[in-house]
């Protein structure tokens, strides 16, 4: 039995994948780990975990102290 997919559909869904890994970039998981996710599973279960996961917060740039 052969799955047949629209290309359309799948053009669609790898853009929705990459737009919510262009949106998890400062998260936890990070690009790859959004994009897998909503690619593997599904664009809607890749937007839960987007949505769930923390934000990644880089530590604020040392001030140097004149002496």
């Amino acid at each position: 039995m052969t799955i047949l997919v629209n290309p359309w559909i799948f053009l669609i869904w790898v853009v929705a994948s990459w737009i919510i890994g262009m949106l998890g970039r400062d998260t936890r998981f990070g690009f790859a780990g959004n994009f897998l996710v909503s690619f593997l599973f599904s664009p809607l279960v890749g937007i839960i975990v987007l949505l769930a996961s923390d934000r990644w917060r880089r530590p604020p740039p040392k001030r140097r102290t004149r002496s």
